[in-house]
This record gives C-alpha cells, structure tokens and sequence, in this order.
C-alpha cells in the first residue's frame, strides 16, 4: 500500500500470494508510525465504502478496525463511522506517542484527513 499526495492510494496486488490474517497490533514506540498509516489507508478505503452506502460491510470494517488497531491503542468502543474512528483514534494515539516519546508526522493524516472530510 501507498498513499501519494492527493491524496491516491495504491494497492500493489499479488494474485499468487494468499493473504494471511495478522493479529491485532501492539503498539510500541517502533511500530506507531505504521499503525498510524495503516489506519489512515484503511479509513480512506472504508470512506469510499460507506459513501456507497456499503452499510453492512462498514459496519463489519469498523469492528475489525476496533480491534486491529483501535482498541491496541485504548480505544474503548466500535466507532459507527469513518467520522467517529477518526475521533477516536486521534486522542488515543496522541496519548499514547506522548506515553511512548513518539512524534508522529502529520503529513498523511493532513492528505487523508481532507480527502475524508471533502466526500462527506
């Protein structure tokens, strides 16, 4: 996966590689700056889901965003949208990389942010 400004995000498929089923995240100082880009592609992919009014697989989608990667980092309950994973998430990981001594960069949250808020 690769998100460029604009934000495009690009999904490099691979046909012959089956894809496994990774546990849910722990979060650590190394690994905060790929939770965060992952959660921000996975809301992008999930916005355009539920503008298309996809409810049921949204729905599905939130709850195993919660427990992926929103719970990992002290999130106590499914969001019901895009919307509501993001506030969500953004006071839980800034307390977390505070906790950890982490800076995470705003860059891809600014692209992807704007993207979610212009197809509301």
């Amino acid at each position: 996966m690769a998100i460029l400004p604009g934000p495009v995000k690009v999904d490099l498929i691979f046909p012959a590689e089956p894809h496994v089923h990774e546990p849910p995240w722990v979060p650590s100082a190394e690994n905060l700056d790929a939770i965060d880009a992952h959660l921000w592609d996975w809301l992008l992919w999930l916005r355009a889901k539920e503008a298309s009014g996809k409810r049921e697989l949204v729905a599905a989608e939130l709850e195993k965003l919660f427990v992926h990667l929103l719970r990992p980092l002290g999130v106590e309950r499914v969001p019901s949208s895009v919307a509501e994973a993001v506030e969500l998430y953004r006071p839980a990981r800034d307390v977390l990389a505070a906790s950890l001594g982490c800076v995470i960069s705003p860059v891809l949250e600014a692209e992807v942010a704007r993207a979610l808020h212009e197809e509301s």
